[in-house]
């Protein structure tokens, strides 16, 4: 479950004879319709995510950058779980759904795929109440990494205006200090001066591919 299905296609499936067949089919459903297994109990490892957009040595990276360890990013850091609670090609594109999802799952991370393959996230300490304003948050993060396991041109911004960090909507998805944020169908990135400035100077628009979002559990 935690390896891509390009991966699963060549790696594992030539070895499905010597598979048992109930785990197959199921962990087939799971890479093609996004079905979660009903009977295998593994789940992913602590600190790792069960992610098809980025790759598991960019779990450290985030863990370390939730720990503001961003001077050693790279050092290997267990200290978290992720559980996925969104996902855009499952769940579907509709802000109802997802704010749904995450309401009273605590802290969370997304991660946005665009046509590019290049991804953007953000980190919410808080998590999602459906409150409908502006909520503070001096731990927030946005970011952005090149590819699925880009580790040089990664980049970070965090907060510098605390009490515009993220506002939550009732009637559309997330919005990080209008850095980062969905409107319509696409991801818009900004630079209102909520957070470091790592994204542009004038607002864009990308084409959304995938969404992931998952709840961040500390050990």
């Amino acid at each position: 479950m935690e390896i891509s299905p390009v991966e699963f296609y060549d790696k594992v499936r030539p070895y499905k004879d010597v598979i048992p067949s109930q785990i197959y089919e199921e962990i087939i459903e799971f890479h093609y319709k996004k079905i979660l297994p009903k009977k295998i109990t593994s789940r992913p490892r602590l600190g790792k995510l069960g992610s098809t957009i980025i790759k598991p040595k960019l779990v450290n990276v985030i863990s370390n950058w939730i720990d503001k360890n961003d001077s050693a990013v790279l050092s290997s850091n267990n200290k978290y779980k992720f559980n996925l609670i969104y996902l855009k090609s499952r769940d579907g594109f509709d802000y109802t759904t997802f704010n749904n999802k995450l309401k009273g799952q605590g802290p969370f991370v997304i991660l946005i795929k665009v046509r590019s393959n290049k991804i953007y996230g953000g980190y919410n300490p808080i998590g999602y109440d459906g409150r409908c304003q502006w909520v503070t948050s001096s731990a927030s993060f946005i970011f952005s990494f090149e590819n699925d396991q880009d580790i040089q041109n990664m980049e970070i911004g965090r907060v510098i205006f605390a009490k515009k960090a993220v506002y939550e909507h009732c009637n559309a998805f997330f919005n990080f200090g209008s850095h980062l944020f969905v409107k319509e169908q696409d991801l818009f990135l900004g630079n209102p001066g909520h957070y470091d400035n790592i994204f542009t100077n004038v607002e864009i628009s990308l084409p959304i591919e995938e969404i992931e979002v998952f709840s961040v559990i500390k050990k």
